[in-house]
């Protein structure tokens, strides 16, 4: 009855968001923006319900990149939560990044972000060098062509990385929808950003009430 210890919880991880800024955003080709900020949205709403130690990094804010994600600020906004600017393009490689994702304590580590190629098969292959566990939300991540970003998470999969998906991220998280203290929370996430998956909690949540 012992779930794998393979499996992500609320308390075994660290979500690490990078880069989710228009300037990377423009070029993306990978996956549609409309589609990726969803997501995006769902992982940052799913962090926040579950209380996961989650640090937010730019790369040239202020020069270059531009703000992040709506979506980002709307469960982790800037004022409160202090996003760690680099100018390395791999997050591991900063001091102030390197010291606040290690600071976590935590063995696995998620990753997300813009571009796959670059920004995340940096600090993945770097965090699995020094033990770490390693998954990365594969749908959260994007680049400038389907082959760039398909190239890079099958060099991360080769290396030990694992891809997961972001409603995969939320219901792993979830596991059960026993769990009362979490269940309106993830449900009213879902209704909002969870497209047809949504409507259908929706539509449920309706008719059983009839």
């Amino acid at each position: 009855m012992k779930p794998s210890p393979n499996l992500l919880s609320p308390n075994n991880h660290a979500l690490i968001m990078i880069d989710f800024e228009g300037q990377m955003a423009f070029a993306t080709k990978s996956i549609s923006i409309t589609e990726l900020r969803t997501n995006v949205a769902i992982i940052s709403g799913a962090s926040k319900i579950f209380n996961i130690p989650t640090i937010v990094t730019t790369v040239a804010e202020e020069s270059f990149s531009g703000p992040v994600f709506p979506e980002i600020e709307e469960f982790y906004p800037q004022a409160t939560s202090g996003y760690i600017d680099r100018t390395s393009m791999n997050t591991w490689e900063d001091e102030a990044a390197y010291k606040a994702i290690t600071g976590t304590g935590k063995q696995k580590l998620v990753m997300a972000g813009l571009w796959t190629g670059v920004c995340i098969v940096g600090p993945a292959l770097s965090a699995m060098s020094e033990g770490f566990d390693v998954f990365v939300i594969a749908d959260a991540c994007g680049d400038v062509s389907a082959e760039a970003h398909e190239r890079a998470i099958q060099r991360m999969v080769h290396a030990g990385v694992k891809p997961i998906t972001s409603v995969q991220y939320l219901l792993e998280l979830q596991r059960d929808w026993a769990r009362t203290e979490t269940y309106v929370a993830v449900t009213d996430l879902m209704k909002k950003y969870g497209a047809g998956y949504g409507l259908g909690i929706q539509y449920s949540h309706k008719m059983i009430k009839h």
